[in-house]
């Protein structure tokens, strides 16, 4: 007997070999398995480390042996291969009465397959069932085991699985199936993600809670019987509810305008492998910030979308009196929450009140506080009569939007019409801090922040006044604030320019004029530069010249930008006179962990600025018209400056060519931001006054019948762009101007950016003197005289004391006591 079985299993050992010598061609490189790459999606960071956005077909969270919890790997082995760490890699008797009930029933289905028999399966061979296949799968498992030990086989097994619904590895399946990550899974979770190995299409818990619970249970009594858990531990386990629906990524950030971005840009420097390869991509938004911008954005949208009427419920539904909480969530399904916008179903409404029901929070009170404003919209853009009763609004049945105040209260709400965007971009080398392109994404993914390109308004303007400081007018300058008419076949007609009041106050100083936004003012500073000039001065800024238009409605903020471009633009004040180069890409991280890419921005450093690029911008020195821009090519620096920015740097130090552009003079900037101020002190930005800090300044934009609305302001930190209008234009009603619909978003953001941060003290410049003027005619004020106040200028530009320079003749005109209309041409 003994003979024949040593005849049997010579004869096997026999075959096998003579197997192995026919495979042998056929056998996959296993030697590569220790270089094997899994398919990794790309993620998308903020520069503080917080996930905005993931992208790739599959779904997976590679895990190091050590991370995975030990329980984890209990459940696994007690379920799929219970002896793996004594076998060497095929359990030869599973083996023999899978082939022995292969031969009785004609089934091929798998079975006998170890852990490393289904990774070498799941990675080198084919879904192909016959008994090559086999023969293959045993023999590329044992040299698997010949090259990896079994922590790194079960890991790399761990890691690699398809666990169902786009899920590959225990890491994906912890966060797509619960929301959470491994090491904060129960045992009853555990138990269901480990009975998902086997057929994961079939067992997952979204798929078919029944099953995953019967295949849970088969875990569960396989680790008791193995002593992984005790009885009781067993018994909570099994009777615990399946509870379990899909989870995205665990976003950490709301910023998907930036991660499209990101995207995009990896996709044209990488190309389609960025989906699998595991690479990471380090954006420049700060989590807090970015935050801080959509809070903002959103909130503007809905007060101004509630001062212009309520249109009416989102949906209706037959409340039955008998109907309980699921047919109320049923009622709900449809429904999702654009914008944080909370959908609900009213269940009662009384005279000034409603009761409401929500998914997430249950039921909610809508205090009269929070409907009142629910009146009736008009085509102009006006409001009904104010309301009486909830009911005249409100009706059972109504399915609603509701948004939570500050304050913790519930307000009616709707899905705003208008859209808007919010760039904010630090000064220093042009970051893109924040991003919002639109209320939200998933609702309309175009990037208003970039890709809209509208009219600024007046909040063009400060390129204008900057061009005239650098042709030589003052803070001081009296210009004609009075009615004009155009003759220009460009414009086909008569142009009669207005100031938004309707109203002409005669001559003005330039500080006024830029407070007030006085447009008669602007147009007659244009007149006087000349568009040439004013265009190819207004280039330093960042703007191009196909978006100006080369004519004096150019001083009215008619060009075509982007909030993006606006906020570059209003960095050179900010900062002092540079051009930074906005960047929202910091860091490209490979697969192996390795920087493959660093953004290297321009770095603001006044102090490293060569003295010739300095004096080439001293104000009176006109830009040369003919050979374009030779003050911007600058001399090596000073050496030896810190960075000190914040931003990550190779070097400790400043190089030439990490130094940004000088634009404008620090003395030109230094005013503007002044005149700036005073817009936030006492002009048309005003309300901004409420963020209680002396470093702010800014300027409101509308555009003609009140399409666009803008407001771009800073300090010498951070600099924010945001504005508001319809996709569609069209006018955004009465009342609707920059500093009262898109300043608000300003001041939401700066108010929780800024908060806690002490003030930015700005530095004056050499070369500017204040000195004591008249208010009333701009020139120096003499001894005692009356309604004098002080006024700064640069040095070369002091006012006179007698009647206004007539170098500038075209300024004034001759309106007379009526105010008559003047021809420029």
């Amino acid at each position: 007997m003994g003979a024949i079985l040593l005849a049997l299993v010579g004869a096997a050992a026999l075959a096998l070999l003579g197997a192995y010598q026919y495979l042998h061609p056929a056998l996959p490189d296993v030697s590569a398995i220790k270089d094997i790459r899994l398919r990794e999606p790309l993620r998308v960071y903020s520069r503080d480390g917080r996930l905005i956005a993931q992208f790739g077909e599959e779904r997976r969270i590679p895990l190091t042996y050590t991370a995975i919890p030990r329980q984890m790997v209990n459940a696994v082995l007690a379920a799929e291969d219970d002896d793996f760490f004594e076998h060497g890699g095929v359990d030869y008797p599973g083996l023999a009465r899978a082939t022995l009930r292969h031969l009785i029933s004609g089934n091929k289905a798998e079975g006998g397959s170890t852990i490393t028999m289904q990774l070498a399966r799941g990675i080198f061979l084919s879904p192909e069932k016959s008994y090559r296949r086999k023969l293959l799968e045993i023999f590329t498992t044992l040299r698997i085991e010949q090259e990896l030990d079994k922590e790194e086989i079960l890991a790399l097994y761990l890691n690699k699985m398809f666990l169902g619904q786009r899920a590959y590895g225990i890491g994906a399946a912890a966060e797509v199936y619960f929301g959470k990550t491994v090491d904060r899974l129960t045992l009853p979770e555990i138990a269901l993600i480990a009975g998902t190995f086997r057929l994961p299409s079939r067992d997952n818990p979204v798929a078919s809670p029944a099953l995953a619970k019967q295949r849970r249970a088969y875990v569960l009594r396989r680790m008791r019987e193995k002593g992984f858990i005790t009885q009781d531990e067993h018994d909570i386990a099994v009777n615990a509810p399946v509870k379990s629906h899909l989870h995205g990524p665990a976003v950490q950030v709301e910023a998907p305008y930036v991660a499209e971005m990101v995207r995009a840009d990896l996709l044209e420097r990488l190309g389609p492998e960025i989906y699998t390869a595991g690479y990471k991509a380090i954006a420049t938004i700060d989590s807090r910030l970015q935050g801080a911008a959509v809070r903002a954005l959103r909130g503007a949208l809905v007060e101004y979308d509630q001062r212009h009427g309520y249109r009416g419920p989102a949906g209706r539904t037959a409340l039955e009196a008998d109907a309980d909480e699921k047919q109320w969530s049923q009622a709900l399904n449809e429904y999702s929450r654009p914008g944080g916008l909370e959908p609900a179903l009213i269940l009662s409404v009384e005279e000034r009140s409603a009761v409401a029901w929500t998914r997430v929070h249950g039921r909610l009170a809508l205090a009269w506080s929070g409907i009142s404003w629910a009146r009736t919209p008009r085509a102009d853009g006006s409001v009904g009569p104010v309301l009486r009763r909830a009911g005249d609004v409100l009706a059972p049945g109504d399915i609603v939007y509701m948004i939570q105040e500050r304050s913790d209260t519930w307000r009616l709400a709707q899905l705003p019409e208008a859209q808007g965007a919010f760039v904010a971009v630090d000064p220093r080398d042009g970051a893109v801090a924040a991003l919002v392109g639109g209320f939200d994404y998933y609702i309309s993914n175009y990037n208003r922040a970039v890709q809209a390109r509208r009219q600024p308004g007046s909040a063009f303007k400060p390129f204008i006044y900057s061009a005239a400081l650098d042709h030589g007018f003052t803070p001081a300058s009296l210009i004609n604030d009075a009615p004009l008419v155009i003759e220009d076949a460009a414009m086909e007609g008569s142009w009669r320019p207005q100031n938004v009041t309707r109203q002409f106050h005669g001559p003005t100083r330039l500080r006024e004029a830029l407070v007030r936004s006085r447009n008669l003012v602007s147009i007659r500073i244009m007149n006087a530069l000349g568009p040439a000039y004013a265009t190819k001065f207004i280039e330093r800024f960042g703007f191009t010249q196909a978006s100006m238009p080369h004519n004096l409605t150019l001083a009215l903020g008619t060009a075509q930008v982007s909030p993006l471009e606006m906020a570059r633009a209003y960095s050179v004040f900010a900062n002092g006179g540079f051009r930074v180069e906005p960047y929202h890409l910091q860091r490209i991280i490979g697969p192996d962990d390795a920087v493959i890419y660093e953004a290297q921005p321009r770095y603001v450093c006044a102090e490293c600025m060569p003295m010739p690029e300095i004096e080439a911008l001293r104000p009176g020195l006109y830009l040369d018209m003919a050979d374009g821009s030779p003050w911007n090519t600058p001399e090596a620096p000073q050496p030896g400056v810190p960075v000190g920015l914040g931003q990550t740097n190779s070097s400790s130090y400043l190089q030439p060519e990490q130094l940004a552009e000088a634009a404008i003079s620090p003395q030109n900037a230094f005013l503007m931001t002044d005149m700036m101020a005073d817009v936030i002190r006492r002009g048309t930005g005003v309300r901004a006054r409420q963020l209680n800090r002396r470093d702010l300044a800014g300027k409101t934009g509308t555009t003609n019948d009140r399409r666009d609305a803008w407001f771009c302001g800073f300090n010498s930190a951070l600099v924010g762009a945001a504005w508001v209008g319809f996709d569609q234009e069209r006018s955004l009603g009465p009342g609707e101007e920059g500093g009262r619909t898109a300043l608000p978003m300003w001041i939401y953001f700066m108010a929780d950016a800024l908060e806690g941060l002490p003030e930015q003290k700005r530095e004056i410049p050499p070369e500017l003197v204040s000195m004591r003027i008249s208010a009333d005619t701009g020139l120096a004020a003499r001894p005692g005289e009356p309604n004098a106040i002080f006024e700064t200028f640069m040095t070369g530009h002091l006012p006179a004391e007698a009647a206004y320079d007539s170098a500038l003749p075209d300024l004034n005109g001759n309106a007379d006591e009526e105010q008559k209309e003047e021809s420029l041409f």
